[in-house]
């Protein structure tokens, strides 16, 4: 049995009306207590309830009206449970059973949201959670052994037709965050944790794409205990790892862990000035690397040879006895002995644990410490959502980049899943021979390096998938269905920042109908970016006012609060303070939130222009040219849009192109105006229409396949003033 915590009884309204976002047998008994067993229940005609909660009401002999919802007025609904109201009776709203995904906030599908939203009266929010204290019980759709339910009752909402539904939400979703926050597992050692996940699954294998090798969980934590011991010596704080995913590149990870060092993961395909930026701000005088990797890319701004640890001498130079005992302990010892060995525990909680620097996309790269409670947090929340008892994962993301290291590695090796390891993401053509030949089932790309996997791809290239995630940027339709056309497989948009460890919502497929029910929760949604992760509250503010809040399902600056974000960009207090407020961390990016959790963004601020007063989404305006040149999106970015200082207006838009035609000057009025008379006839303003036409080589991208805001900016500026502008 589940053990059921109860907290807000000085909230409770007898007689009131009760809307939960779940319910179980627990929670029903405790309401009864609570109510003095004056009560009954109302659900839907098609939304039967769960047979234990009905079993044990009819028991009981707690009487559940069964009401039209979908058929009857809401002042219907309002005048029967105001009926019950003046019999003494308090009314429960009963979620039936409805088809969704695992994690979802509530069982109360959208629909009865707005419903409610409509029957101008007051409600008591009920927010109902089950946790345990392992990656696999956080946030179950239902009591389970050894799991604990947590019931709130949380202050009564005062009626009103505008804003019930989103206040509902709102309450529930506030209340499933600060509850995910406390829990005992977000305070514990990343160390730890994969310490006693590399031991509980130490037959598990990691396979090197390169030479198709195999190597086992116990081997990989064996080596980075030894490697451990040789890097505390040296006494740094922190050390650059300078490795693309890969064996390398996890022992790497693991020793500094163990070592009590931060690795702070460089990014190999930035500039030199963003290299030197990166260590100058994190103030790293040693790095890891490897010398076959230093050939790879000899133009990268490599440090001194003195600073350099080269990973093939450093492993090589390890005792061979001390590797082989401590692969023997690995794999036989108590991991809460290697824990001990090691003293994991020393860091936790809110220690620095990985640094990350963001990609530089519109200008400096800023430092992310991931602290061991927020990488823990993701994980926790991922797995809350995302099924990974049987997933065969590539990880061929960088780890400099939060959702590689995050999703791509730490994630399977502490749910203990093969992961096929490639260092290279643009590989088209080797990825698709490696997702073949391994049968992987879940797969992580940027939509460009998506793109190119499918000009190589093959009908059964996929066939083992079943989670193709794409995200860092925006999903284009013509890439989605080239997919499902080609290859039958869905690409599943999700969001992350480095700044939220990275995960924050994601879509998924669907979960399957339950016979008998009239209801379900999505978990799929064309263009949005997903369903928010359990744990994770937004916010939404007018886009010129921070102090102006609005419904999250009106367009505004998303605000994000909950365990997995960061506290502040290293060393930039100043900085912080404009974009922290109250705990909530402003995203930077516009958008708004259904009541269903979905995420519609409309571009990032960085990428949207103010005109006469206007706010003009790039992305926007990107996506419509997009379908009006017929870009089919396979030979990659052709076109971009970038914003420029204009003396009149404020800003200006500018068109980039990369289409051979364009190149002519000749074309450039006739293109102008063709897409100004296109875009009038779609219904957008006259502002979405760029004044310039700028043709280029190719749309400057970063390394993650973002496009380089800033570099496309320079360009314009470069191209119609002769100078690279802010």
């Amino acid at each position: 049995m589940s053990n059921l915590s109860i907290h807000g009884q000085e909230n409770v309204v007898a007689p009131g009306f009760y809307m939960p976002n779940r319910l179980s047998v627990q929670a029903c008994k405790t309401l009864n207590y609570l109510l003095q067993s004056r009560l009954c229940y109302i659900t839907d005609c098609d939304f039967p309830p769960e047979p234990d909660v009905a079993e044990y009401l009819d028991n009981k002999r707690i009487p559940i009206y069964r009401f039209d919802f979908q058929h009857s007025a809401p002042l219907s609904a309002r005048w029967h449970i105001h009926n019950v109201l003046q019999q003494g009776k308090s009314v429960i709203f009963l979620p039936g059973q409805l088809a969704r995904v695992r994690g979802a906030l509530t069982d109360v599908p959208s629909f009865f949201l707005e419903y409610v939203e409509k029957m101008n009266i007051p409600v008591v929010p009920l927010f109902l959670g089950y946790y345990g204290t392992s990656f696999d019980t956080l946030y179950r759709e239902r009591p389970e052994k050894d799991t604990r339910e947590e019931f709130y009752v949380l202050p009564q909402l005062t009626a009103g037709t505008k804003g019930m539904g989103t206040r509902l939400a709102t309450a529930w979703m506030e209340k499933g965050m600060e509850v995910f926050s406390a829990q005992p597992l977000l305070q514990e050692s990343l160390t730890t944790c994969l310490v006693g996940a590399l031991h509980k699954y130490s037959g598990t294998v990691m396979i090197d794409g390169i030479n198709n090798s195999f190597t086992p969980h116990y081997k990989i934590l064996g080596v980075a205990m030894t490697a451990a011991k040789r890097l505390r010596r040296r006494g740094e704080r922190r050390i650059g790892v300078i490795l693309p995913p890969g064996l390398g590149g996890t022992i790497c990870l693991l020793a500094c862990l163990l070592a009590g060092i931060t690795p702070v993961m460089i990014n190999y395909a930035t500039s030199r000035a963003s290299f030197e930026s990166t260590v100058r701000q994190a103030e790293i005088k040693v790095f890891i690397t490897a010398r076959q990797f230093m050939e790879k890319l000899p133009g990268f701004t490599w440090p001194p040879a003195e600073q350099l640890i080269l990973l093939e001498d450093f492993l090589g130079s390890l005792p061979k006895l001390c590797l082989i005992g401590n692969a023997l302990l690995a794999r036989f010892a108590p991991a809460s002995m290697l824990c001990k060995l090691h003293n994991t525990d020393v860091r936790h909680g809110e220690d620095e644990a990985v640094m990350l620097f963001t990609a530089g996309s519109t200008g400096k790269p800023k430092g992310v410490a991931l602290t061991h409670r927020m990488v823990i947090a993701n994980i926790a929340q991922s797995c809350c959502r995302l099924s990974l008892d049987n997933e065969r994962i590539l990880g061929s993301l960088p780890l400099f980049h939060s959702f590689g290291l995050t999703i791509g590695l730490i994630l399977p090796l502490i749910k203990g899943r093969p992961i096929c390891t490639y260092p290279n993401p643009t590989e088209a053509r080797t990825l698709c021979e490696l997702i073949e030949k391994y049968k992987l089932t879940m797969l992580c790309a940027t939509p460009t390096f998506a793109r190119a996997m499918l000009r190589r791809a093959e009908a059964c290239t996929f066939a083992t998938v079943r989670y193709f995630i794409v995200g860092a940027e925006r999903l284009q339709p013509e890439l989605e269905k080239g997919f499902m056309t080609r290859c039958g497989i869905q690409l599943l948009e999700g969001y992350g920042l480095t700044e939220a460890s990275p995960v924050c919502s994601v879509n998924l497929p669907d979960g399957e109908r339950v016979r008998g029910s009239g209801f379900v929760i999505p978990s799929i949604q064309s263009r949005t970016i997903g369903q928010l992760l359990p744990g994770i509250a937004v916010r939404i503010t007018d886009v010129d006012d921070d102090e102006k809040p609005l419904p999250f399902t009106r367009r505004g600056m998303i605000w994000f609060k909950g365990p997995n974000i960061f506290r502040g960009y290293v060393n930039k207090p100043e900085y912080n303070k404009s974009i922290f407020k109250d705990g909530w961390f402003k995203s930077g990016d516009i958008g708004r939130m259904d009541l269903n959790g979905f995420i519609t963004l409309d571009g990032r601020l960085s990428r949207i222009s103010k005109i006469g007063g206007e706010m003009v989404p790039h992305e926007g305006v990107e996506s419509a040219i997009t379908e009006i040149l017929k870009l089919n999106g396979e030979d990659g970015i052709k076109i971009a849009i970038t914003g420029i200082l204009d003396e009149q207006k404020g800003e200006t838009l500018v068109l980039l192109s990369s289409i051979p035609e364009h190149a002519d000057p000749i074309m450039e009025r006739e293109v102008l105006s063709m897409l100004h008379t296109e875009l009038a006839k779609r219904g957008l303003p006259n502002l979405w229409a760029p004044r310039y036409l700028v043709a280029v080589p190719s749309i400057p991208v970063l390394a993650s396949g973002k496009q380089d805001l800033q570099g496309c900016r320079q360009l314009a500026n470069e191209a119609l003033f002769g100078k690279p502008g802010e």
